[in-house]
């Protein structure tokens, strides 16, 4: 996994995430400044008879955000709208404060692109990686979270998870 430069604020979550995620979760809800605050309201876009894309709202749900889940058919005029490319895609589509989430991201990645707010369109993770929220399937696969820029659509790595 990728290391990241540590600040207080990061090395309290770190440690607070070490105790579980009930420690973590309140320390988020009560930490000014974190996405779980009113106004970050996850617009979710899914094809109606996916089962995954439920699975990965409710991770976020169960991480402090307010899903909005929108069926809809036309996934593929979603992910066109909003700059996904075939390389980039999965199954869902959600948007968030100005940012594109593509697919099984976990909800602590977006947590932290929300308080970093990196000039980017977004986070994904492309395909469907067996272990990834949403897709428990006892199969664990490794798997990068990646980022894209508006220009270019160049993917670069947010974060790394490895089993």
């Amino acid at each position: 996994m990728k290391s990241l430069p540590m600040n207080r604020k990061t090395k309290k979550v770190t440690a607070l995430s070490l105790l579980g995620g009930g420690a973590l979760a309140l320390y988020l809800a009560f930490t000014p400044g974190t996405s779980t605050q009113a106004g970050s309201v996850v617009e979710m876009y899914q094809d109606p008879n996916c089962g995954c894309c439920t699975d990965w709202a409710d991770h976020l749900r169960e991480a402090g955000f307010e899903v909005n889940q929108h069926k809809t058919r036309d996934m593929r005029s979603i992910k066109i709208e909003h700059g996904v490319t075939p390389e980039l895609a999965s199954c869902h589509t959600a948007l968030i404060d100005g940012y594109v989430i593509e697919g099984h991201v976990p909800a602590a990645d977006i947590k932290r692109l929300l308080e970093e707010r990196p000039d980017v369109v977004g986070l994904t993770v492309p395909g469907m990686p067996h272990g990834s929220p949403g897709m428990e399937t006892g199969r664990y696969d490794d798997y990068a979270v990646l980022t894209w820029q508006h220009e270019d659509r160049t993917p670069a790595i947010f974060s790394e998870y490895t089993h």
